[in-house]
């Protein structure tokens, strides 16, 4: 157990604001969701009741009870959240030296703040030749007449060529111990996995899921683009959810940015924007 010092859990309290009894700006409903979901914890047993049945008094319980990784895990998970509503709120940090000091408590604890890759300030759009795009518009056409397995294995390089054309320092896909990554690429400072699917039905929520789990074991940093190219199914995504850190294209979002010399950096970007305003992973081109 963490042990941790009364002075450090009066900081967890000014973090995640539970002075009153809540936590951040959860309900009881979404604050069981996110534990199960991103700790793996159902914060709803009774046992995490022995101080109260409150949002913040079940948390708090749970903090000095539970195992250090479980501790740490929820903690990181919770800041994550806390920074995400911040920035979809426009909301400024009041609180001083915030880094320095969860980094401080985590490491006193037998924990690692693992700090992300600082974001670089947004460039400009990259406009490429109309040739090139010409090019690209041809490239993704012909990927149609492949056979399936050929045609993910094209699909994944022209990706891979795409985001190098606009500068976004792609690498190829690698296997890790039991999952395979289709490739990754940065944008701003931040580095995202690929998914990338080009089969006839819609992806669902289960492929959604896999992905988003893909994701959830990498550093707290990391993000997640999934293109598929048949789109995603309508009851796959209400299932999927919200607060992910997956944004999705199809394959008309691609043809729409080409045709209309929309620049994908750009594309991304409005998409990362979006999600971190609505919590939707995916938003079509023309609704952007």
């Amino acid at each position: 157990m963490p042990n941790l010092k009364s002075v450090q859990m009066l900081l967890l309290d000014d973090v995640f604001r539970m002075g009153s009894g809540y936590v951040l700006n959860f309900s009881d409903k979404t604050f069981g969701k996110f534990f199960r979901e991103e700790v793996g914890i159902d914060i709803d047993h009774p046992r995490y009741s022995v101080e109260g049945g409150s949002k913040a008094k079940r948390f708090r319980y749970f903090v000095q009870n539970e195992s250090l990784p479980a501790v740490v895990k929820a903690i990181k998970a919770l800041w994550d959240y806390r920074q995400a509503l911040m920035e979809r709120d426009g909301e400024q940090e009041t609180l001083a030296n915030i880094d320095n000091r969860m980094e401080a408590l985590i490491s006193s604890i037998g924990g690692q703040w693992d700090k992300p890759t600082p974001s670089a300030p947004p460039t400009s759009a990259i406009v490429l030749d109309p040739t090139k795009v010409a090019g690209f518009t041809k490239r993704l056409l012909d990927l149609g007449s492949l056979a399936p397995h050929p045609r993910g294995y094209a699909f994944e390089q022209f990706l891979r060529d795409l985001f190098d054309a606009y500068r976004l320092e792609a690498h190829k896909g690698f296997r890790n111990r039991g999952e395979q990554i289709d490739g990754s690429f940065q944008l701003d400072g931040h580095t995202y996995l690929l998914e990338a699917k080009w089969q006839n039905a819609p992806s669902n929520a289960a492929d959604l899921h896999v992905f988003q789990g893909k994701i959830g074991e990498k550093s707290d940093w990391s993000r997640g683009l999934f293109v598929s190219y048949a789109g995603f199914s309508a009851d796959g995504l209400a299932a999927f959810g919200r607060a992910k850190r997956i944004i999705c294209m199809d394959g008309l979002d691609m043809h729409e940015a080409l045709s209309r010399g929309i620049s994908l950096d750009k594309l991304l970007r409005d998409k990362a924007r979006k999600a971190a305003e609505t919590g939707l992973p995916f938003v079509r081109v023309s609704d952007l």
